[in-house]
């Protein structure tokens, strides 16, 4: 047994009336096969598409190899005996599957490839035991599978990020160049735990290489193959500033720049007026200091209060009368190359497009600027973000076959697929989900990449970024996911070239 993963598995990976559930299905069934989607709902704004990613991290981590052994069904069997007070643990069933896999669980799981994008309410992967005396491992395992829901939805929320810069780059400066970079990732210190700062992180970075969580570059060194995922440079906080004193604020800003004279360095300057420090420290003490740097080591100010845009376009015009500026092919005014500004306050996806198109009214580049974001990337979504369900679609009783579904008079959106499902690309170039069993396997986009405890199927973070590149016409439209839906993903859509 490698590590604590038989502990995890047999006794906490669970809700804990699912350890009563063996005792609740029809007599003589013999396979439970069940889905994972993103539901869609009708009304309201929602994103209508997700990048599907994180699966390979969860299988690695706490299913494969050998997970359950005589020791832990033993913890098992004294913990629920405690925790309902009756015996109810599925002792003998446990111990079935240790003597005949060796531990191992005899589940099959298809899925999306990781990376890929595919639109709100379609399967994204299936799951069903490959031993008939197993049923109930199916959905034994949902609870945690259905984590999945977390790093779907930021590495979604960090897609549709991405597609409202590029939009606001392509018009602003006729190209997306540095849009890997972009937004940078300031959610560590937000988030509930370390494994949600590594599955988060990780996530963000199927879009951007841009970050200061390092447990989402551990992560994606660890689980998809990549020693270096993003990057980070070097950066003031307030101690570093005010532990100066409020009468040597200018000796604060002037040792960033003595102590990292290579390479962009960014120093945060609100710590008593942004403005002031703009005009007369930067604009005035510090000027020659700061444009004796070049665009490989500029100078990136941030502000960190305020009201995002009004302070944002405040500092950039007062960096505009000390520095000036120059027009861009697009005719919009860019700072130079030595100067900078990042936002990393009061940022999610409307305030980010209402600073962008505030700066293009007002002449500027979207070049002028990067996006620090925290808890709206990392935080602030839940499993109803995305509306995330696994439900049972299929199961086989003495080994014939029935569609099964819910379809709740209260709620009809949370009816459920039926039978054995596959995902294609129709005729009309549409991802759509096939059910019934009728879908055509040669057709099915989904793989198997698990299998009676083994890894089939592994991704490297370069082909989940690859997977999720933006297309054609996520730059070109001037409304992103948030707005009105777009449909399906066209199979005539094209790949951007030069995203990553």
């Amino acid at each position: 047994c490698r590590g604590n993963k038989s502990f995890v598995h047999c006794k906490t990976s669970t809700d804990a009336y699912k350890i009563t559930h063996y005792k609740q299905y029809p007599p003589n069934v013999n396979k439970v096969y069940s889905y994972f989607e993103c539901r869609r709902k009708k009304g309201g704004t929602q994103l209508n598409e997700v990048v599907f990613f994180g699966l390979q991290y969860l299988l690695k981590k706490y299913l494969s190899g050998r997970v359950i052994t005589e020791e832990k069904i033993q913890e098992a069997k004294i913990f629920y005996q405690m925790h309902f007070k009756q015996t109810v643990f599925d002792e003998e069933g446990w111990r079935k599957v240790m003597e005949r896999y060796d531990g191992r669980l005899p589940i099959r799981i298809k899925a999306v490839p990781e990376g890929k994008i595919i639109p709100r309410g379609n399967v994204l992967f299936t799951v069903e035991n490959t031993d008939p005396d197993f049923f109930w491992l199916t959905n034994y395992i949902e609870t945690m599978l259905v984590q999945m829901w977390y790093p779907i939805t930021v590495a979604s929320i960090s897609r549709e990020f991405k597609k409202i810069l590029a939009k606001h780059l392509k018009a602003t400066s006729g190209n997306l160049e540095g849009l890997d970079f972009k937004l940078h990732d300031f959610g560590y210190r937000g988030v509930s735990s370390q494994e949600s700062a590594a599955l988060g992180g990780a996530a963000h970075l199927v879009n951007f290489c841009s970050t200061d969580t390092v447990p989402g570059l551990l992560m994606a060194q660890q689980y998809y193959g990549c020693p270096m995922a993003g990057f980070s440079i070097p950066a003031a906080e307030h101690s570093t500033i005010i532990s100066w004193g409020r009468s040597r604020e200018k000796e604060a800003f002037e040792r960033l720049l003595d102590q990292f004279p290579t390479g962009p360095v960014s120093v945060v300057s609100d710590s008593y007026d942004i403005f002031k420090a703009c005009k007369h420290i930067w604009g005035d003490k510090l000027k020659e200091r700061v444009m004796e740097r070049s665009e490989e080591s500029c100078l990136v100010i941030r502000p960190d209060s305020g009201d995002p845009a009004e302070t944002l376009i405040e500092v950039i015009k007062i960096l505009e009368e000390c520095f000036g500026c120059s027009l861009n092919s697009q005719g919009f005014k860019v700072l130079p190359s030595y100067l900078r500004i990042i936002q990393g306050d009061g940022i999610d996806l409307n305030s980010v497009d209402d600073i962008l198109e505030k700066l293009r009214d007002e002449g500027w580049s979207s070049e002028n600027v990067f996006f620090g974001c925290g808890s709206a990337l990392l935080q602030k979504l839940n499993r109803d973000t995305l509306n995330c369900a696994f439900k049972c679609s299929y199961v086989e009783t003495n080994g014939k076959g029935m569609d099964v579904y819910k379809q709740p008079v209260t709620d009809p959106s949370k009816g459920s697929k039926r039978g054995r499902l596959s995902l294609r690309r129709n005729s009309d170039g549409f991802i759509e989900t096939v059910e019934r069993g009728v879908g055509k396997p040669e057709e099915d986009m989904l793989v198997t990449v698990f299998e009676n405890g083994s890894i089939m199927q592994e991704y490297t973070l370069e082909e989940i970024r690859k997977n999720a590149r933006l297309q054609d016409d996520d730059v070109i439209s001037f409304q992103h996911n948030q707005d009105e839906p777009k449909g399906l993903e066209l199979h005539q859509k094209h790949i951007m070239n030069g995203v990553h």
